[in-house]
């Protein structure tokens, strides 16, 4: 398992409008300005691509974005190849009655944390016998906020399972500025900008055994 970091530009991405947008991500562009960079569909369908030429499967675990990762990833024609299943659990009763997110780390970590979007990919992934999953958790606004987590603050987190098994899981810490609709747009457009980045990484790193 990985550290969760906050929100990072990766060096692997390939694409360079995916690049570009994780970077503006990083320093706070608003979400009508990094839709100029990148769509969803565009890299959706990048991912869907990438994803059957290797035969890899996908499932989502969303909170705050309520359903729009899987939206976006079964837009493209095709994705019925690598989708398994889509999870929106937006109360902590879900979390926990659907995807086994423990009650005790919900209530000493509160839904907006590595621990709980990180029990939220794991427990996605195992409940659709995937190969991936992303999970989304956070504050989109108005209201809502606080000091220690402000409107715009989204937790993320992404799991692979490798050809042996075993489970790698990244997390990160996000935070978008704009209203309600910009913060839950850039949510979506940067966990699959990171999806893409991670898949690219775990496929390079088997390419050079």
């Amino acid at each position: 398992m990985h550290p969760p970091a906050e929100a990072r530009a990766s060096n692997s991405i390939q694409s360079v409008n995916v690049a570009e947008y994780c970077r503006a991500a990083k320093v706070g562009w608003r979400g009508r300005q990094l839709s100029a960079l990148t769509t969803p569909s565009q890299t959706a369908r990048d991912l869907v691509h990438q994803l059957h030429e290797r035969g890899r499967s996908i499932t989502t675990a969303e909170s705050c974005t309520g359903g729009g990762v899987a939206a976006a990833i079964t837009d493209i024609p095709g994705s019925s190849r690598c989708f398994a299943a889509a999870f929106v659990t937006y109360s902590n009763r879900a979390k926990a009655d659907i995807l086994g997110v423990p009650k005790a780390v919900l209530k000493a970590e509160g839904a907006v944390s590595a621990a709980v979007v990180e029990a939220m990919a794991l427990g996605a992934l195992e409940r659709a016998r995937a190969d991936m999953a992303i999970s989304l958790s956070g504050i989109a606004g108005p209201g809502g906020g606080s000091a220690e987590r402000p409107v715009g603050t989204v937790w993320m987190a992404w799991c692979i399972r490798d050809d042996a098994g075993e489970v790698s899981t990244h997390s990160e810490r996000c935070h978008f500025d704009g209203d309600r609709t910009e913060v839950r747009s850039a949510s979506v457009q940067y966990a699959l900008a990171q999806a893409l980045s991670y898949l690219t990484v775990e496929s390079a790193g088997k390419d050079t055994v």
